[in-house]
């Protein structure tokens, strides 16, 4: 470990996020190298936080774009603001400008409006800029973005290209639900987000929830690390793992549930799919607090 990456854990740590030593080194080779970092990982082990909590650590804007099928430029990208043009045209109407003159005042910046990607170049210092689950988005955009993340530059036909006025860290997840195209891959940096090991969740958890109780903390950590492995659909990740502890932390007692049928009161907390809930059997969840419960 290096003293610049070691100081980034801490800054990370104090925004509430536990980063392993290889994470932080690709962050600061992000960095230097100014490449954006793709996140690969299931859906719940902190992509997202990830970005969140960097933003933080930089004392920098986080800009977020969340993709889905059908995302378009007007929506990613940039819109004009067409009821503020209307109203301007209503304005003009009987002015001496010429119709060129008024076209041109109609399409300048005071009516753009820029979505995540633009605003991210335009801001005056580094934002850190989450494209969330670009998985979800189709190939089109896709392409789109490569040629935007290549250039950092917006062309718009009324007005022009917009360059970068600063370059924005930009970190991309994927939940891997489709694949993605290998020139977007060799733009990026990569890493791939496991679940946490009982360490580190059990370090996230008494991060996030101080008060609790470091016996009640482990217990829950065994409990969550145990029960993703068994055969779940959706697997629950850090997020099911602290509303868990939290749900517990607010009970009477604060304490690890003594049987299955305790269990269910909070079980909707962790497990998120009704074939899940049904498919885990009460010896299964017996045995998983039974070993949750010999832990220190």
């Amino acid at each position: 470990m290096t003293p610049d990456t070691d100081r980034l854990q801490q800054r990370l740590s104090g925004a509430g996020y536990i980063a392993e030593p290889a994470l932080a080194a690709s962050l600061l080779l992000q960095g230097r190298l100014q490449r954006p970092l793709l996140l690969e990982g299931d859906a719940g082990v902190g992509k997202t936080e990830l970005a969140k909590a960097l933003a933080s650590a930089a004392e920098a804007r986080l800009i977020r774009l969340q993709c889905y099928e059908g995302l378009d430029v007007d929506t990613a990208v940039y819109e004009w603001n067409t009821p503020r043009q209307l109203l301007a045209a209503k304005l003009q109407e009987g002015s001496p400008d010429s119709t060129i003159e008024r076209e041109d005042s109609l399409f300048s910046e005071r009516y753009l409006l820029p979505r995540p990607l633009l605003a991210a170049i335009l801001e005056p210092t580094p934002a850190v800029l989450l494209i969330d689950e670009i998985d979800r988005a189709d190939e089109a955009f896709e392409a789109y973005l490569l040629e935007l993340l290549a250039e950092f530059q917006v062309s718009i036909p009324e007005l022009g290209t917009l360059r970068a006025r600063s370059i924005p860290r930009v970190v991309i997840t994927s939940n891997g639900t489709r694949e993605l195209a290998d020139a977007l891959r060799r733009r990026c940096l990569y890493y791939y987000l496991e679940y946490p090991d009982f360490p580190k969740e059990l370090a996230i958890v008494k991060a996030r929830l101080p008060g609790i109780d470091a016996r009640l903390a482990s217990q829950v950590v065994h409990f969550v690390q145990g029960l993703r492995r068994e055969d779940l659909r959706k697997r629950p990740g850090i997020a099911e793992t602290l509303d868990w502890a939290a749900a517990l932390l607010g009970m009477e007692g604060a304490a690890l549930p003594g049987s299955a049928e305790d269990l269910t009161a909070t079980l909707g907390c962790l497990v998120k799919t009704r074939d899940d809930q049904q498919a885990l059997q009460h010896s299964t969840l017996h045995r998983l607090l039974s070993e949750a419960a010999l832990a220190p």
